[in-house]
């Protein structure tokens, strides 16, 4: 791959998550905003180097979804909160990098929990090659996050393991589901709280520890970001649902689809209980679904030559299910809920002093939310 091409896509980053010129109008804010860019460059240049390996099979599938694209949101927040202090130095840069290759770890693993087939608009890693294949390569990615984590000392190490327990107890968390005695809507908030805002929690927390910054900005940066964390994927599970697929690279209820219970499906459970409207639509749904997985499952094990293609009508009636979904008052309500999130996130930079990394911050966390649109 030319090392000049995600250099290039880097330069309109900030832009892409909110932080373009417009949002810095001093001069000092644009230097600001130039050692953000600069940070992320080097970044990128880094990400390539140790995401290579001598091995041919591990070298092609270990920077594939790197390759894919990606907006590198958890470098940006280390570089962000890094401004908190001396701003990007070396150990900044690796921090940045540590979060990013662990971030894509998981995703090779995700892939094949969920039997996805697509990640960032190209055929999933596990799709192309095969889930051990895609499972080694998450671990050999997690393995070299570690030993990059190592150069950064003893609490690196720390933080770092204990992101990654809690990136495993939210996967399985997820995968058992909540027991009897769990609220379900207050599981699957834990889960994404542990599956994702951890991770950007740790980003942010990194870039003020490696840049010396003040220790009581720690509180507040991992607060941000475990809030804007669960904030992002309730915002995912309102883009599930968009009939932009062209946008999103995924068909409308793509997680719906797979069996996984997002929030505006839970919110209709709980509105089946009172609401015979919602209890139809909640059994259309999960009708569909148990079609659509069923013959998904006949079609693992069957020869090509056996698969019949006369699923159409099923799957007309799941989309028309999905739309109505999407256009409820729970998908709404997941809508507002995602507000919440970003806007205690925001509450949470109190202590922060005034000046651009709060300003980018708040400005991060409304463009968060502002993807749905």
């Amino acid at each position: 791959m030319n090392p000049s091409a995600p250099l290039a896509r880097r330069k309109t980053l900030s832009a892409s998550l909110g932080l373009g010129e417009k949002l810095f109008a001093s001069s000092k804010e644009r230097r600001f905003a130039n050692a953000l860019e600069t940070g992320l460059d080097a970044v990128e240049v880094g990400l390539l180097r140790e995401m290579s390996f001598t091995d041919n099979l591990a070298d092609v599938t270990s920077r594939y979804l790197l390759e894919a694209g990606g907006k590198r949101v958890r470098p940006v927040l280390t570089l962000l909160a890094a401004q908190l202090g001396t701003g990007n130095n070396d150990n900044v840069i690796t921090a940045a990098e540590v979060v990013e290759i662990t971030h894509l770890a998981s995703l090779y693993h995700d892939d094949v929990m969920d039997d996805s087939q697509m990640r960032r608009g190209v055929p999933s890693a596990q799709f192309v090659w095969g889930n051990s294949v895609a499972i080694l390569t998450g671990d050999l990615l997690f393995a070299r996050a570690s030993r990059l984590v190592a150069s950064l000392g003893t609490r690196a190490i720390e933080l770092q393991a204990e992101t990654f327990e809690r990136l495993c107890l939210g996967q399985l968390h997820e995968t058992i589901g909540p027991g009897p005695d769990d609220d379900a809507i207050e599981h699957y908030l834990q889960v994404l709280a542990d599956k994702t805002g951890s991770l950007i929690a740790l980003a942010a927390q990194m870039g003020v520890i490696f840049s010396k910054a003040p220790e009581e900005f720690e509180v507040p940066v991992v607060e941000f970001g475990e809030k804007i964390g669960v904030a992002f994927q309730l915002i995912d599970d309102v883009i599930d649902l968009s009939a932009r697929g062209a946008d999103t690279g995924k068909v409308p209820g793509t997680d719906l689809r797979a069996g996984v219970s997002t929030l505006p499906l839970l919110y209709l459970r709980r509105r089946a209980l009172t609401d015979p409207a919602a209890a139809e639509l909640l059994e259309r749904l999960e009708s569909g679904v148990r079609t659509a997985l069923a013959a998904e499952d006949a079609a693992s094990i069957a020869e090509p030559s056996d698969v019949a293609i006369d699923g159409t009508a099923d799957d007309a009636a799941l989309t028309i299910a999905i739309a109505e979904l999407r256009d409820h008052d729970v998908t709404a309500e997941t809508l507002a809920e995602a507000h919440r999130w970003a806007a205690d996130a925001v509450a949470a930079l109190a202590p922060l002093p005034d000046g651009p990394v709060k300003k980018a911050l708040t400005r991060f966390a409304d463009s968060i939310v502002e993807r749905s649109n």
